[in-house]
């Protein structure tokens, strides 16, 4: 079993980093707009929607990073996309799968099941 560890750089989004009175001080925080970033508002939830592309052995080198990640949009949105705008979209940071090894040429064998002996599925 392997595990998943992400990093992502809010910076990225289109935000600005301030300080607001609080209750106990100054409080530093990061303003990130909702419509500018095309988040997904949801009835109970607010989304940053995004995807991992698997980085190639050749671009890895000596990094730990096996995907990188991009936001990802509503087909619609996407479609209304330049081609542009689309490459425009900033890399918000990197997935690292740790303990995953490909699978060896031929690791996997696949055994026939003679046809006679059924089904356990209701279908």
């Amino acid at each position: 079993m392997s595990s998943i560890s992400t990093r992502i750089n809010l910076r990225q989004l289109k935000s600005h980093v301030l300080s607001l009175k609080g209750q106990t001080g100054m409080v530093r925080g990061i303003f990130i707009p909702i419509l500018e970033n095309k988040l997904y508002e949801g009835e109970k939830a607010l989304y940053l929607d995004m995807t991992g592309f698997e980085i190639s052995k050749e671009k890895k080198g000596d990094r730990k990073d096996t995907h990188l990640v991009k936001q990802s949009f509503a087909k619609e949105v996407y479609d209304a996309m330049t081609e542009e705008q689309r490459k425009e979209v900033p890399i918000l940071g990197n997935h690292v799968l740790w303990g995953f090894q490909e699978p060896a040429p031929n690791e996997f064998k696949v055994e026939a099941v003679p046809e006679d002996e059924g089904n356990d599925l209701p279908f």
